[in-house]
């Protein structure tokens, strides 16, 4: 719904049967990557995505 929103797409938001073997919870953890590098996310979602969106879409342009 998020990317729908940020790209003002008109297209239908579609749920289908998750296949059988899918986690269906997904609750990344990233304590490893903070105790073993010291790295810690400094980007929200909202900016990743409204850097993310604009970078896609020139790329997506037809060429010519």
């Amino acid at each position: 719904q998020k990317i729908l929103e940020l790209t003002r797409s008109k297209s239908p938001l579609v749920f289908k049967p998750l296949p059988q073997d899918d986690p269906q919870q997904r609750c990344p953890d990233i304590s490893k990557a903070q105790a073993q590098l010291g790295w810690c996310p400094t980007i929200t979602l909202s900016e990743g995505l409204n850097a993310t969106i604009p970078y896609f879409a020139d790329k997506l342009k037809p060429c010519g």
